[in-house]
């Protein structure tokens, strides 16, 4: 578990990442904090999502959409629009 706190914390810089066991079936609590030590950001994942080098690249991605959320530097909505562009875009290549 402390390999994976450190790579959280690699990837995730300058917030801290703390990791506490949550839940009965293996799920962590994940803690990203400023340097002031304010909360940013609280998610809980399973076990599986940390250990898996695929599911980790998508929690860190998941991670950091919430942080610039969180700042306001990025609204939820813009996201929405994004994934419908691509999405589009995907559709439109098949036919």
């Amino acid at each position: 578990m402390e390999s994976i706190s450190l790579l959280l914390g690699e990837a995730l810089s300058p917030y801290q990442v703390t990791l506490t066991p949550s839940g009965t079936h293996g799920e962590c609590l994940v803690t990203l904090k400023s340097a002031t030590g304010a909360i940013v950001v609280e998610r809980e994942f399973n076990h599986a999502q940390l250990t898996d080098k695929r599911l980790l690249t998508d929690v860190v991605d998941g991670l950091h959409r919430d942080v610039l959320i969180a700042e306001g530097r990025l609204e939820p909505c813009v996201i929405a629009a994004l994934r419908n562009a691509a999405q589009d875009k995907i559709l439109a290549s098949r036919n």
